[in-house]
């Protein structure tokens, strides 16, 4: 039976109905399990986010009565000069991340490499290594604290013991900084766990391939393994710079800032004036500040992997 312009136009009236009805059930239900994630995002991010920006552009107090609009004040006393602990902080953190990315990245790179090695043990050294990254950042830095005591502590004992020259650790101006890296190295465990995951999906057969053609370790590193992980690299970058931009309980437990301001951390600044100084709108504006800072920075990377990221599927 042949079916007419207008039965067509009905019978496709009537499912577009039905799937009108099907899709607004689906609907609901997709907004109902987001609901939590989106309203913990918009109350618990997004809205402190704009609360901290309002305080930005105010001198808000927490032990004053009265709060005033100021407009971009806080933000030309950062930048004026006026404050010269914001550039001090600010270059303590541009050197600490100098610094400790490289180290994490090549570091955690290459014991990844070696724990996944067809070796006897390999899950006992892969969690010996992994085991410190959950250690408690308190527990840690206490650990640390005493092995770098300059009379007591068990480094420079041991330099002693080898006649090299000992450091000051954490209480030199200059030894500082390197220091602190050298502490946050002791957590890089769940970097190793990411690279580890990279090499799984290396395949086999690709070793195989540089076997047959006489290629030695060398040529698997070059040829292979880096530029299958140049993905695992991106995002472990991505993440340490992040998190080294924010590194705060070692500055707050070991130095306090110290010697002469030279470990002050930018975000160990803020704390100190938003909890010490009780300055609410001009941490704020420190806040957004570093906020820029590691948009500019992850933006950066992002556009420059273009040339130096490759997918594995990509010409």
């Amino acid at each position: 039976m042949e079916m007419t312009a207008k039965d067509v136009t009905q019978a496709g009236a009537r499912a577009g109905k039905k799937f009108s009805k099907r899709e607004k059930k689906a609907l609901f239900y997709g907004l109902l399990f987001t609901a939590p994630a989106v309203l913990g995002f918009l109350i618990f991010t997004l809205g402190p986010m704009i609360a901290s920006l309002y305080l930005s552009l105010t001198d808000y107090n927490v032990f004053k009565d009265t709060t005033h609009f100021i407009g971009l004040d806080n933000y030309t006393k950062l930048f004026s000069g006026e404050d010269d602990l914001f550039y001090k902080s600010l270059g303590t953190t541009f050197y600490f991340v100098i610094l400790r990315v490289p180290a994490v990245i090549i570091i955690s790179f290459f014991l990844a490499i070696l724990l996944n090695m067809n070796l006897k043990g390999r899950s006992l050294f892969r969690t010996i290594i992994y085991l410190p990254s959950i250690v408690p950042a308190v527990a840690s830095s206490m650990i640390w604290l005493w092995l770098m005591n300059p009379d007591l502590g068990l480094l420079n004992t041991a330099l002693e013991w080898l006649h090299l020259p000992t450091s000051s650790w954490l209480f030199g101006e200059g030894s500082v900084i390197p220091s602190v890296v050298l502490t946050t190295l002791w957590g890089i465990g769940g970097t190793v766990i990411i690279f580890l995951a990279g090499l799984s999906g290396v395949p086999k057969s690709y070793y195989e391939a540089i076997d047959v053609d006489g290629g030695g370790w060398y040529s698997k590193l070059r040829h292979i393994t880096v530029p299958m992980l140049t993905p695992t690299i991106f995002f472990n970058t991505i993440m340490t710079i992040i998190g080294s931009f924010q590194v705060f309980s070692e500055a707050y437990i070991l130095t306090q800032g110290g010697p002469n301001n030279k470990s002050l951390f930018f975000v160990f600044y803020l704390w100190r004036t938003a909890f010490r100084d009780t300055e609410m709108g001009y941490a704020s504006a420190l806040a957004w500040v570093l906020f820029v800072i590691i948009m500019i920075f992850t933006v950066f990377i992002f556009k420059t992997s273009k040339s130096w990221v490759h997918y594995e599927g990509e010409r």
